[in-house]
């Protein structure tokens, strides 16, 4: 731990505040965000589609604004975006808090998604440009801190909710309104590099830029392959929890087995993420690197495909560790599947935009992940249901093993015939007399 903060201290204070920012902003979104369904549910009595309907648009506004948001910050700069977004995500988690009616429910978590569209792809492209030549060791500290978010968040939100859900979400936007003001004081202005790329998106159009970004074939590519981790990544809050909850019931024996999911997924990153990083960037090219993050990946549901051929105890300590022990080894190598492949995955995205619009890039990068997720998550629970209905429990996992070989090897292929290398960076043009 202290080799992990002297790295940090060695960078610029640009750089450390915005990893400490991250951490914040997970803070404050998982101590409300888990415990938000059973309020809608429970104490405002909603309708199970409506709770859905609520989540979804939370989700949707973030995920379909994420362009928007990169597009801004690269006309704009970054600071005013990041500043932005925590300051509409303070105004929607107070009003989570206090309204009930359906449209202000809906307005509130819009206003939440929108948030995370301004500021995510503004913050992991200031991050990218400040650290320079070492975007990978700094976007490997970035996920440190990330994870301890998510970590630390639910159990900070436990106990507030246990209060009064009005005072988790009065905590989490008091949590973003300081995170605000320090950014307004502490966290100095940035374009896309000021000497070129903050010019051209000042003058070119909306449509020129994403003209730009979607004419960027080998981004588009690497896009289309990185979704398969994003959608494998997930099952650590789906298809895992799902599988623990079948095994070992819905009490505290299964919350105790669920629990034990989260804390092996954060503990391992917080502990590893740095060594793995400089261990693969020793030994490895980036484009290796992401083909063996992914594979690890689909290689983290073995466990449980293996776990398919044991006979299910009917009860007692032999049920609840068939319900523990391999979901928590599947988030193991989940988690290790992400600290080899993420610190590359953000860095490869820098390279591909050629350092020009480099949070446009991002934007989309999301959108399209975002979608990815959503869509193999239908995929995935229908394949749940399938399984459990036809007794072929094999099956998901299965599926999920596969996506990780395809993914992979999409990945080694692209490395293979050089489409991850570096795209260079237009010369300017000299402007006519």
């Amino acid at each position: 731990m202290i080799s992990l903060f002297s790295q940090v201290r060695s960078y610029e204070r640009s750089v450390r505040l915005l990893m400490v920012n991250q951490f914040t902003i997970n803070l404050g979104f998982y101590m409300l965000m888990p415990y938000l369904a059973a309020h809608l549910s429970g104490t405002l009595g909603l309708a199970g589609w409506l709770v859905g309907l609520i989540l979804g648009v939370r989700n949707f506004s973030q995920q379909g604004m994420f362009l928007v948001g990169g597009t801004l910050a690269d006309r704009f700069g970054y600071k005013p975006l990041i500043i932005a977004g925590c300051v509409l995500r303070t105004a929607g988690f107070a009003a989570l808090g206090f309204v009930d009616s359906l449209p202000a429910l809906l307005a509130a978590s819009a206003a939440t998604g929108l948030a995370g569209a301004l500021f995510n792809p503004a913050v992991r492209a200031y991050l990218a440009a400040d650290a320079g030549e070492r975007r990978v060791e700094a976007f490997a500290l970035f996920n440190v801190f990330y994870q301890a978010g998510i970590l630390l968040g639910p159990l900070v939100g436990m106990v507030l909710t246990g209060i009064d859900f009005r005072v988790t979400c009065l905590t989490a936007a008091a949590v973003f309104a300081v995170l605000s003001v320090v950014q307004i004081r502490a966290l100095p202005p940035r374009r896309a590099d000021d000497a070129r790329d903050g010019r051209d998106a000042a003058r070119g159009s909306v449509l020129s830029q994403w003209r730009d970004v979607v004419a960027n074939r080998p981004f588009l590519l690497f896009s289309a392959a990185m979704i398969g981790s994003y959608v494998l990544s997930f099952q650590v809050y789906l298809a895992l929890p799902l599988e623990v909850r079948r095994l070992g019931g819905q009490g505290e024996a299964g919350a105790a087995a669920v629990a034990l999911l989260f804390a092996v997924s954060g503990l391992s990153t917080i502990l590893g993420q740095t060594k793995v990083t400089a261990w693969c960037k020793a030994r490895m090219a980036p484009g290796q690197a992401l083909a063996w993050g992914l594979f690890t990946m689909g290689v983290a549901f073995l466990p449980l495909l293996l776990a398919t051929a044991v006979p299910e105890p009917e009860g007692g300590a032999g049920r609840w560790l068939l319900a523990a022990v391999p979901p928590a080894l599947s988030a193991l190598l989940l988690a290790l599947g992400t600290m080899i492949a993420y610190p590359f995955e953000m860095d490869t995205i820098v390279r591909l935009s050629g350092d020009r619009l480099v949070a446009t890039h991002y934007g989309l990068y999301n959108t399209i992940c975002g979608v990815g997720i959503t869509l193999g998550n239908l995929l995935t629970g229908a394949a749940l249901d399938a399984a459990r209905a036809a007794g072929m429990s094999a099956l998901p996992w299965c599926a999920l093993l596969m996506l990780g070989m395809v993914c992979a090897a999409a990945l080694y292929g692209l490395h293979r015939t050089g489409r991850l290398a570096a795209v260079p960076a237009p010369r300017a043009q000299p402007a006519a007399a």
